[in-house]
């Protein structure tokens, strides 16, 4: 029998014996939100209370640091180093969820309670990301009692702050080169396209969030009295916001439109089955000349998050002083991530609207990243979980969404291999998030195949000096 062979019946008896399940109960139980100063301490008691006597037992050696932002949560660092000629593996992981929206999950439901329902285990943080740093863990495990090790070096990182935009992580990868030095970065987050096949993306769009102010007065005045005499900073917004894309989204902002689009990109891309949401889409909306894979794998996306002017829950009979709207821009690479605003900022003065104010925010930003989807790395993953789950595996040049890869592709300098073990339908960030057992116990198995591979192989490229520390 194979390590691979006997190390995956390992991990599909520790599912089928329903201690998966209980694992992932106990991690749900702790509240650890980071948007509320509630979740601090649960955060805390998450990294000393589950995450180091779980990879303490594995044989990790494990510290807790604290964040280089002062605002922010801490660092688990766990190491387990069996030979410097080995490769070694960077797995990253979030302790943190989004709010919990108690009052807003279906009757029989509670965040902190996993909940069993047919093929659904329902619970805050279950499928982002509990789950899936949990399955990680846990196929390491059942390849070090398979066979008395590893069989290569890992390093585990777990933050706490991925719900509010990562705050000092890249500060603290910057700061600790060393110590989280690797060869390749192996973490799992956000959805699969489908949840019956693995995926793997390799990184993510970017994002930059910022507002739009039209400020024209102090105050509001009588719209029977000025109308037709003072002007309407949200008619004057609502004209500059419809200037940025044509009445179906199309981006008019020229440095806004990426040329990395490859003629190799969309070939992986068009080899996608079609995107799975759970509702309903709009195949008349964005890049009228892009399949819809291009639109929010390979291209850029603005976004009107919220608008407000006057008061909307109690309208007055006024024309309002000021108008703003919250927008975004998600950006694939081959968009200067430095020149977004500033771009705008042009644009915006070249059709006229030089009274919109444009203020950055700091929240929700993260810069584009992408490995080649022909990377000897890409390829290894794709054919070992291919190999184990018997699925074709769906290639990704980067994630729709954004979360902190640039921490690790550029700051450390690693090629980044993503393996999300959740799915488009998950309602991850929403009331009555949950994840699919059926995927769960796959994506235990691949990524035991997985990592019995490499500990069976080795690395499909050459190791890096660095990468034994």
């Amino acid at each position: 029998m194979t390590l691979g062979h006997a190390a995956i019946t390992r991990i599909s008896a520790y599912f089928d014996n329903g201690t998966f399940q209980r694992d992932l109960a106990g991690l749900v139980a702790r509240p650890t939100e980071s948007q509320t100063p509630r979740g601090r301490p649960h955060l805390h008691a998450y990294l000393h209370e589950a995450m180091q006597p779980m990879l303490t037992e594995m044989g990790f050696t494990t510290t807790i640091h604290a964040n280089p932002d002062p605002e922010a949560g801490p660092f688990l660092v766990a190491c387990r180093r069996e030979d410097p000629a080995l490769p070694t593996v960077l797995i990253y992981g979030h302790a943190d969820v989004v709010r919990a929206q108690e009052d807003q999950w279906r009757d029989g439901l509670a965040p902190f309670t996993l909940i069993e329902e047919g093929d659904r285990l329902y619970g805050r943080g279950a499928a982002d990301n509990k789950a899936q740093h949990l399955i990680n863990l846990r196929a390491l495990e059942a390849v070090i009692a398979t066979q008395g090790r590893l069989g290569f070096n890992a390093k585990v990182l777990i933050e706490t702050g991925e719900e509010t935009g990562s705050p000092g992580l890249r500060q603290f990868c910057e700061d600790n080169q060393a110590l989280l030095a690797a060869d390749v970065l192996i973490a799992s987050d956000g959805p699969r396209l489908s949840p019956k096949a693995p995926t793997i993306f390799t990184g993510a769009r970017g994002a930059i969030m910022f507002e739009l102010v039209v400020a024209l007065r102090e105050g509001a005045h009588h719209s029977g009295n000025f109308g037709g005499l003072l002007a309407d900073p949200a008619i004057y917004l609502a004209h500059a916001l419809a200037s940025i894309t044509d009445a179906r989204g199309q981006i008019r902002v020229p440095e806004w439109r990426p040329d990395s689009l490859t003629p190799r990109l969309r070939e992986v891309l068009a080899a996608l089955p079609p995107v799975e949401s759970g509702f309903p889409l709009d195949p008349d909306w964005g890049e009228e000349n892009l399949s819809m894979a291009e639109r929010v794998f390979g291209w850029n996306s603005f976004a009107v998050l919220a608008m407000v002017s006057g008061v909307p829950e109690a309208p007055l009979n006024a024309i309002s002083g000021e108008a703003r709207a919250t927008c975004q821009l998600r950006y694939v690479v081959g968009t200067e991530a430095r020149e977004i605003l500033p771009a705008l900022r042009r644009y915006l003065d070249a059709q006229g609207f030089d009274k919109v104010t444009i203020r950055h925010t700091d929240h929700g930003s993260f810069t584009a990243t992408r490995l080649d989807p022909d990377h000897p790395w890409v390829r290894f993953a794709a054919e070992s979980l291919g190999r184990s789950t018997g699925e074709a595996v769906h290639i990704l040049p980067n994630l729709g969404g954004s979360l902190p890869n640039d921490c690790f592709s550029d700051a450390l300098g690693l090629p980044t291999i993503w393996v999300p073990h959740s799915y488009a339908g998950c309602n991850q960030h929403a009331p009555n998030e949950h994840v699919l057992k059926s995927l769960s116990r796959q994506a235990l198995i691949g990524m035991t195949g997985l990592f019995s591979d490499l500990a069976e192989q080795g690395a499909p490229v050459p190791l890096t000096a660095k990468a034994p520390t």
